[in-house]
């Protein structure tokens, strides 16, 4: 089992390191999240293939990894087609560099995330089928139709010209200020649940998928981010500080 998940992590690597070769003789960051994706759904399958195992919940799982995968990495990649360029590389895509940490970090995100995923189709051993699996199911679900809505919400939003310069608190951008993050981090918390169905000892250690992710949202490269671009924008709007005040950041817990 170990020698399958290394042999994902050093494939993680190296398409990520191939990315950021391109990305940095190009001076662009339009492959950055489409490789990212892209490296989710080739590690789901290579893990499963490499596995020789063909059992139902790893079908399942690198099933639910894929519709995620090539979900949104789609909306991402129309996303920077449509906008010229992510805010997130001003600086950075002339920086080889700089450029080569952020596609690092990325394989890191990408091997932590999709652990449990891998150490599920890594395993002979295998479990009937039980309520585990279907609420970890179930958890993913709520988080992708969460998350896909959430993005298609704030898409068209910004579509309408009437929208130019304002920010969006309807839908479920009214329940939280990040929603899509939200459901981001239920689909990898209702995999590992799933995948948790067969671990033995350390491999529950693998919980860090989720509680990475959301630390990684959380606290580094996504809701700070935004958070702070938000207030430079909308800051002095007493619409938008009422906004902040009244609207969870991240989980839509009712405020009283």
């Amino acid at each position: 089992m170990s020698g399958i998940i290394v042999k994902c992590a050093v494939t993680d690597l190296c398409i990520q390191w191939v990315g950021w070769a391109i990305a940095a003789v190009f001076k662009t960051e339009k492959v950055y999240d489409l490789a990212g994706s892209g490296t989710f759904i080739a590690l789901a399958h290579l893990s499963r293939i490499w596995g020789e195992a063909r059992h139902q919940r790893q079908n399942i799982q690198t099933g639910l990894v894929t519709a995620w995968g090539l979900r949104l990495g789609t909306f991402l990649f129309l996303r920077i087609l449509k906008e010229g360029q992510d805010r997130r590389f001003n600086g950075v895509r002339e920086s080889p560099g700089s450029f080569f940490v952020y596609w690092t970090v990325q394989a890191l995100w990408i091997f932590i995330t999709l652990l449990p995923t891998l150490i599920l189709n890594s395993e002979q051993r295998d479990v009937p089928l039980g309520s585990t699996d279907y609420i970890g199911w179930g958890i993913w679900g709520l988080g992708f139709a969460t998350e896909a809505i959430a993005d298609q919400q704030k898409w068209n939003f910004k579509q309408d010209p009437d929208n130019t310069g304002k920010f969006i608190q309807s839908g479920l951008w009214a329940l939280s200020r990040h929603p899509n993050y939200c459901g981001e981090i239920l689909q990898w918390s209702g995999l590992f649940l799933s995948a948790s169905s067969v671990m033995r000892g350390p491999q529950y250690l693998s919980v860090v998928s989720p509680l990475f992710l959301w630390f990684l949202l959380r606290y580094v490269s996504g809701i700070p981010i935004l958070e702070k671009q938000g207030m430079k924008k909308w800051g002095s709007d007493p619409a938008y500080q009422n906004y902040v005040q009244h609207t969870p950041l991240l989980w839509p817990w009712p405020r009283f």
